[in-house]
């Protein structure tokens, strides 16, 4: 039988192999406290039987942060992992919650630890968000494709951010009663509660990887993910056909199929109407070219207006884009302007478009 090894000793013999792990932006190791302790008691009962109380998973995350910043001073540790909704307001129904919220309690009492230990502990709140919004009654991470299912998934990320949108989901109704608006509302916690504390979502789904509908959602996420300010995300795959999802984010990362990407610096960009498209803009360092993400929604093509405020005069877009006919994105004719800086452009239905602006 092998000897125990405790955290700290991993993290130090990591840390030995990959000398470059706190410096290296492209290959950083960052360390996360455990998966989903709200739900031990059914996915762990032979090693954790009992509900995981407040007072438990402030002490663990105390120790093992601690553990971990003392073998790798400079390590971003994440916590806590939370499986969803009710982790994030009860633990999951805890023993001690005693009406509480917990991501509050959390957050203040790891900036305790912090004064008690002289240095930072938790340095990134992270939370998994597989959403419970239905269409015709089925949740959309599901993957069904009835059109009610395709509806709700292609709204459903709004409610990362939208204060006039309010999803059909057991959250809404019984939480809540209104718009989630997840985003800001755990940003809004961190503020309260323990300022400069970063954002993850570490594990979310929208469903129907192989669909369009799904494809959408997931480019909708990725925009939205940038513009609000996640430190950082993963997607967890629930099925086998997932085309569409990588497709998505090839529409960011790689929609030339040579490497080309959105650029390095957000860009403010708006539609006139959230249900139907949403835009997503963004600069390149040392260019003048715009590259900017629009999302059709409708069953139907969608004309949209796009005037770009920019100083250098912008003649051309390159045009790709990601449909129910393809998986990848798909070269398509150019445009060209309208007027200064100024484009009319037709977005197929059901799809996702990148155009990149030139002079």
């Amino acid at each position: 039988m092998r000897p125990p090894v405790y955290a700290d000793e991993f993290v130090a013999w990591l840390e030995s192999q990959f000398p470059n792990a706190q410096t290296d932006l492209t290959r950083r190791i960052f360390y996360m406290l455990d998966n989903e302790p709200d739900l031990w008691p059914s996915t762990h009962s032979e090693i954790h039987p009992n509900p995981v109380t407040y007072a438990e998973l402030v002490q663990k995350s105390v120790d093992f942060a601690g553990a971990i910043k003392g073998a790798a001073p400079k390590a971003l540790v994440f916590g806590f992992a939370s499986y969803g909704w009710n982790g994030f307001v009860n633990l999951q129904n805890a023993p001690d919650a005693n009406n509480r919220d917990f991501l509050d309690f959390y957050l203040a009492s790891m900036r305790t630890a912090e004064a008690n230990a002289g240095k930072r502990l938790i340095d990134v709140l992270d939370v998994h968000w597989y959403p419970e919004a239905q269409g015709g009654g089925r949740r959309i991470t599901e993957g069904g494709t009835s059109a009610a299912e395709v509806e709700a998934r292609l709204q459903a990320p709004r409610s990362l951010w939208d204060s006039s949108y309010t999803e059909t989901s057991w959250i809404t109704q019984w939480s809540t009663q209104g718009p989630i608006r997840l985003i800001p509302r755990l940003l809004q916690k961190i503020a309260t509660h323990y300022p400069g504390t970063k954002l993850s979502i570490s594990e979310y789904n929208y469903g129907a990887g192989g669909d369009i509908s799904g494809g959408i959602a997931q480019a909708d996420v990725l925009g939205i993910f940038g513009r609000e300010g996640l430190f950082a995300s993963n997607l967890w795959l629930l099925g086998s056909s997932n085309a569409y999802l990588y497709g998505a984010f090839a529409m960011y990362r790689n929609y030339d199929g040579a490497g080309a990407k959105f650029g390095d610096t957000s860009v403010s960009a708006g539609t006139s109407a959230v249900d139907r498209s949403s835009v997503y803009a963004s600069t390149l360092a040392g260019s003048n070219n715009v590259v900017v993400v629009v999302l059709n929604k409708q069953s139907t093509a969608l004309r949209a207006g796009i005037t770009l405020k920019h100083r250098a005069s912008l003649a051309t877009a390159d045009m790709y884009t990601l449909t129910a006919a393809n998986a990848n994105p798909t070269r398509q004719a150019s445009l060209t302007k309208v007027a200064t800086n100024a484009f009319s452009y037709v977005m197929p239905a059901r799809s996702v478009s990148t155009l990149v602006f030139r002079p």
